[in-house]
Formats: C-alpha cells, sequence, structure tokens
C-alpha cells in the first residue's frame, strides 16, 4: 500500500467577498520532495500558502494530514501538526544577532534568567547542521548577507522540527553564489526527509531542485509535472494558460506526460 502524502488537499476553495481567489485546488506534497507551486502573480500562490499555514484558512474543501482529515483554522493549528512556513519579508528584526531572532518568544531561561549560553549552543549546533557558511552569531541580522539571512530564517523555523516546509519565494534578490547556498539547503532539507512547497517564479532554480510542480492560474490547478521529465517549455505554457488544465496531481513517480 503506498504511503499517503504528509500534507493532501482535495477541492479547497478560499474566497474574499464576493471573489473567489482559490477554487478547488488539490496538491500533494510527500516526504523528501521539493514541490514547486508555480503561477504567473495573481494566480493564488500566495494565498494558497496563507491557507496551508492557518493564516487565511480555506472556505471549502478537505485539507489531509498523513492521510487524515484535519482542520487548519489558524496558525497554531499548522504548527502543531508540523507545518513551517518562511515568507518572502522573512519577518527577522535586523537589530538582534542571530541567536535573538532564532529564539524570538521562545527563550530559553534558567532559574528566572536568560540562559544564552545555551541558547547560542542550539543555534550553532543547529546552523551547522544547514550551513557551511556559518554566520557570526552574535552580529546583527542587518548586517548579514542576503543568503544568510534566508538561512536564518529558514533555521528559525526548524526549531519545532517542522515535516512540511513552505518556502516564498527565497532567492528572490539573491546575487548567483547566494542563491546556490540556499538552494543547497533546500536540498539537505529534503535529504533529511521534509516535505518542502516551493514558490518560485525562477524556472533555472526549479529545474536544478524540484521533484514535481504544481501550476496554478487564476486561482485554479493548471497543471502538474515531474520536473525531472517535463520540459521547461510544457511547464511555462501552463503557467501562460496555452496548455489546458491537468485534473489531478501525478503520484510521487508518475509523470504527468
Amino acid at each position: 500500500m503506498p504511503t499517503p502524502p504528509l500534507l493532501a488537499l482535495h477541492g479547497v476553495c478560499k474566497r474574499y467577498g464576493v471573489v473567489e481567489v482559490l477554487k478547488d485546488i488539490e496538491l500533494e506534497i510527500h516526504a523528501g520532495q521539493v514541490v514547486a507551486l508555480l503561477g504567473d502573480n495573481g494566480a493564488g500562490k500566495s494565498t494558497l500558502v496563507k491557507v496551508i499555514s492557518g493564516v487565511a484558512p480555506a472556505d471549502k474543501g478537505v485539507v489531509e494530514w498523513e492521510g487524515r482529515a484535519v482542520h487548519i483554522k489558524r496558525p497554531h493549528d499548522a504548527r502543531d501538526l508540523g507545518i513551517a512556513t518562511v515568507y518572502q519579508d522573512l519577518a527577522l528584526c535586523g537589530n538582534l544577532d542571530v541567536v535573538g531572532n532564532l529564539f524570538l518568544g521562545r527563550e530559553i531561561r534558567r532559574f528566572g534568567f536568560l540562559d544564552e549560553m545555551e541558547m547560542e549552543r542550539l543555534t550553532r549546533s543547529l546552523l551547522e547542521r544547514l550551513t557551511r557558511n556559518l554566520p557570526d552569531l552574535r552580529a546583527p541580522v542587518v548586517s548579514l548577507s542576503g543568503g544568510q539571512r534566508q538561512t536564518v530564517a529558514i533555521a528559525r523555523s526548524l526549531l519545532a522540527n517542522p515535516r512540511v516546509l513552505l518556502l516564498d519565494e527565497p532567492t528572490a534578490a539573491l546575487g548567483f553564489k547566494q542563491t546556490t547556498e540556499v538552494l543547497d539547503l533546500i536540498d539537505r532539507l529534503r535529504d533529511r526527509g521534509l516535505g518542502v512547497l516551493l514558490i518560485s517564479h525562477n524556472m533555472g532554480d526549479v529545474k536544478a531542485l524540484a521533484d514535481r510542480a504544481a501550476v496554478l492560474r487564476l486561482g485554479r490547478n493548471n497543471g502538474f509535472f515531474d520536473v525531472n521529465t517535463a520540459s521547461q517549455e510544457q511547464i511555462i505554457s501552463s503557467i501562460t494558460g496555452a496548455t489546458e488544465n491537468v485534473p489531478r496531481p501525478p503520484a510521487p513517480h508518475e509523470s504527468a506526460w
């Protein structure tokens, strides 16, 4: 019997007033896979991330976690399941150092005082598993490179040991070297068994990293692809609407073509 996906969406809809932003969305995220979520501006990608993360709960549809139906009504529900989100703005405090950002709001205390040594030890241990380019843990985050800040944001999301990680444009505005570092980090997260949903406009990043791609167009599914076998032209045609809707996500090892 095949292993169910970590996260599956069936017939998910989201409406703001009279505007239906998402309509009958299907999506699967499996352990140890990177799924690229693609689509033009206004396709519904950010809204879908908000639905999964509990910021904007779905109005209709079924969300399944490891094959069982669950309700994600608020961010705490997503976090309790094992879903973490890193938004494009990273939400870091530039004046705080790396340790302060990782443990902001969840500081470790010992005898009523902040245990700075333990927080620094845990920060160093986590970052050493994620990157070869270890930043100065006591440097203000504002002084770090874009790639290092992205790594800090991802590391903060991993403190709760999530099983699904949502990444919103993690390489936007990064140079080539920094982009390579972030993609290498995502690759290692996949190797650790995490399911990753990657929102990206960069087809080079998608072809280099993703296992599968799901395309949204005007709030609806418009294609599912095995990235290893589908051409870049086929995926772009789905994004622009030149090809017809593919009605269901392919199985983990099944090509949509």
